[in-house]
Order: C-alpha cells, then structure tokens, then sequence
C-alpha cells in the first residue's frame, strides 16, 4: 500500500510539473506574447505595461497552483496586493517567492540576477519590464544607474520594489545575512520599509528539486509583519533599517515555529 502511494505521489508530482511548465511555455507563447509585443510598439510606458502583463500572467500561475495541486493552499495577506511607493523586503525560501510577489502586485519591480538578462527572450522581458540587474557588469552598468535614477520617479508614481535582502534561497533555518541594496533604495526614494514574511513555498518546490512537491498537507503563508518609515527629519540610516527589518522577521519566525 505504502509503495502504491508512493507511486501515485510520484504521478502527481510529474503531472503538476508538466501542467506548470507548459503553461510557462506554451501559454507565454499562446495567450501572452501577444500582449507584450503589443505593449512592446504601442505603450506609452513599456515598463508599466510590462509589469502589468507579468502580474496578470504570474496571477493566472498561481490560480493553476491552487487549483491542480493536491493539499495546497496559498493565503495572501489582503494588504499585501494594496501596497503603493514603498520598498517590500522578504525571506526567501523558493523560486516561487518571487512569482506570489508579481502575481499579486501589478505595479511592481525587482532585483534580478544579473545572468538572466542575457537569456534570449526572458532578458528582453526583465529589461523592458524595468527590472533591477544584481550586479553592475560592463553590459549592465549603464541599464543600474539608469534603474536607479528613475526608482524616485518610479515610487512616487505608487510603484513598488520588492527584494529578498538575504541575495540568495535560505536552505536552513533563521535568516541569512542581508545584502544592503534594497536599503539603499528605501533611503534614496525616502520611502516606507514594508516587512512581509513567506513561509512553505520550499515544501512546495524546493531548492534543488526539478518536481513539484504534491499531495501533502502544505499551507503557504505570505504575511505582512509592519512598516519601517523615515521621520520627520528624513533621516533613514541605512543601517538601521537592515537591523529592524531583521528583528521584524526573526521575530515572526519565531513565535511561527513556537506555535507549531
């Protein structure tokens, strides 16, 4: 019976991972291409339009999740679509992370890996949709400081940055270092720290692993912790924002893993 299960389990896993990855494929190129090459020649905003065509495709994504994974269920705090002008920092524990994010703000922008600009067709996407390259390599200098100069711009035209200042997936528990750059851009912009918190989405689709993780009693939970604004002065030491954003997250890790 055991081993039954098991092979049924395994079944689900591949019927999921097929169903999703289609749908990034063949649905880009079916449903949405249209719509980005539309925005592409007659918007007079690409990046906005970009972004909003992500949301919308990244929204039907996680309607899919919802609907065809077996055990999941996916709970958005309800303040987290209504975010405007302010800079989200995250944990991160999947590639999903990112997705809720874009799924559920439709004026929104991030910080990408650097290498994925120069992936054909997935570059030109993160490029027009106004996203943020990780690193200021010799063919990417010019599009950071361009990215920059506009975030103040940008954030007061209700835009929101969204980062995971830990750089990188988080494989063990607590919180790894945070990078400094999503701090910098709050202080720039002079614009409120929003301190959200994503649990589970390993259990989902775990760093490392090709397959969908289904059939199993998962709950993902994407939590608004508070605010971190400037004063009155606009003194915002970059420091300081890094060290309570922290202490908010751990915090509410925290008193999770105490009640579980």
């Amino acid at each position: 019976m055991q081993t039954c299960c098991k092979y049924f389990k395994f079944i689900a896993d591949v019927t999921v991972t097929i169903v999703l990855w289609t749908y990034f494929t063949i649905g880009f190129v079916l449903f949405f291409s249209p719509f980005y090459a539309a925005a592409l020649f007659f918007s007079k905003d690409r990046r906005i339009a970009f972004q909003k065509i992500n949301h919308r495709f990244f929204k039907v994504f996680l309607w899919l999740l919802r609907a065809i994974v077996p055990g999941l269920t996916i709970e958005v705090d309800e303040r987290i679509p209504g975010l405007r002008s302010c800079v989200v920092v995250s944990n991160h524990r999947s590639y999903l992370d990112p997705v809720i994010f874009i799924g559920s703000l439709e004026k929104q922008t991030t910080i990408v890996k650097s290498d994925f600009f120069r992936v054909p067709v997935l570059g030109r996407v993160i490029k027009t949709a106004g996203y943020i390259p990780s690193e200021a390599s010799s063919d990417l200098s010019s599009l950071m400081v361009e990215r920059i100069d506009w975030m103040p711009e940008y954030m007061a035209g209700g835009g929101v940055v969204f980062v995971f200042p830990e750089g990188t997936r988080n494989r063990g528990k607590g919180l790894n270092p945070f990078n400094i750059g999503a701090f910098k851009i709050a202080r720039r912009c002079n614009a409120p720290i929003e301190v959200v918190c994503i649990t589970n989405t390993e259990r989902l689709f775990a760093p490392g692993r090709f397959l969908f993780n289904t059939c199993v009693e998962n709950r993902i939970d994407v939590r608004w912790i508070g605010s971190i604004v400037p004063n009155d002065s606009g003194h915002f030491p970059v420091g300081r924002l890094m060290e309570e954003s922290r202490q908010m997250m751990e915090k509410y890790l925290e008193s999770r893993a105490n009640s579980n």
